[in-house]
C-alpha cells in the first residue's frame, strides 16, 4: 500500500500529465467541452478520494480513464432520459390573435396599435392580451360597460383602417 501522504503528488502528478487527453477523450463522448472537464475533475477527485485503496499506483491512469468513460456513459444517460421528458420548446402564445400575427404584420400591428388612443390602447390590451370580460375591463377603467363596448368597436375599426392604409 502507498502512504496517504504521496496522493496529492501523485494525483497532481498525473493530472499535470494526463488531465488535457482525458478532457478530450471525454468531449468525445459528451460532445461539449464544460462537460468534459466536469467529468474528468470527477474522475481526479474519485482518484483522489480512494487513493488508499488503489490496489496498484502504476494502474492510476487506467482507473482514471475507465473512471472517465463511465461518467461520460452517466452523462448520456442522463440527457437520454432527460430528452425523452422534454417538451420542444414552443415560443410563448399568449393569445389566439398573436399566434396568428407574425413577422412583418406582427410590426404593422403593433404600429397601428401605437397610434390608437390611449383609452382604446388599453380596452384592446386588456381585451385581447389580458382576456378580460367587458365587466373587468370596466371595473379596471372605472368605465361603464357600454363605453367598454363602443370603444372597443371604435378602436378595431380605426385599426383595421390603420393597417389598410398601412398597406
Amino acid at each position: 500500500m502507498v502512504s496517504s501522504a504521496r496522493a496529492p503528488a501523485d494525483v497532481e502528478e498525473l493530472y499535470r500529465e494526463h488531465a488535457v487527453g482525458l478532457i478530450r477523450l471525454a468531449m468525445l463522448m459528451v460532445g461539449d467541452g464544460p462537460t468534459a472537464e466536469d467529468v474528468v475533475q470527477d474522475a481526479f477527485l474519485g482518484l483522489h478520494d480512494r487513493w488508499r485503496s488503489l490496489r496498484d499506483p502504476a494502474a492510476a491512469l487506467t482507473y482514471l480513464r475507465s473512471a472517465v468513460l463511465n461518467r461520460c456513459r452517466s452523462v448520456l444517460r442522463r440527457r437520454a432520459v432527460a430528452s425523452r421528458f422534454r417538451q420542444p420548446y414552443q415560443p410563448p402564445a399568449w393569445s389566439a390573435e398573436d399566434c396568428a400575427i407574425d413577422g412583418q404584420e406582427r410590426s404593422a400591428v403593433l404600429t397601428a396599435i401605437a397610434r390608437l388612443p390611449r383609452r382604446q390602447r388599453e380596452v384592446l390590451a386588456l381585451r385581447f392580451y389580458c382576456d378580460l370580460p367587458e365587466e373587468e375591463i370596466a371595473r379596471t377603467l372605472r368605465i361603464s360597460r357600454g363605453t367598454v363596448s363602443s370603444t372597443t368597436s371604435r378602436a378595431l375599426a380605426a385599426l383595421a383602417k390603420l393597417l389598410e392604409d398601412a398597406t
